[in-house]
């Protein structure tokens, strides 16, 4: 049984991500296509894009496992 969910199709411009920072260690972000997520990799968090909002509240995000 696969877990895996489809790629989203969403496209984040690429100045908001020259902004945007991680809200907990004001770290960078990478955009992360095929979840549709930016991902903190000091925070070990990964933040969704929703309709093609980033969603950037520490308790929407979801925590990094060990291979990401």
């Amino acid at each position: 049984m696969e877990d895996a969910l489809p790629a989203l199709d969403v496209d984040v411009d690429p100045r908001l991500l020259e902004i945007l920072v991680c809200p907990l260690t004001r770290g960078p972000l990478e955009y992360d296509r095929e979840k549709a997520e930016l991902v903190s990799r000091s925070a070990r968090l990964a933040y969704p894009i929703r309709d093609g909002v980033p969603i950037m509240l520490p308790e929407e995000a979801r925590e990094l496992g060990e291979g990401e």
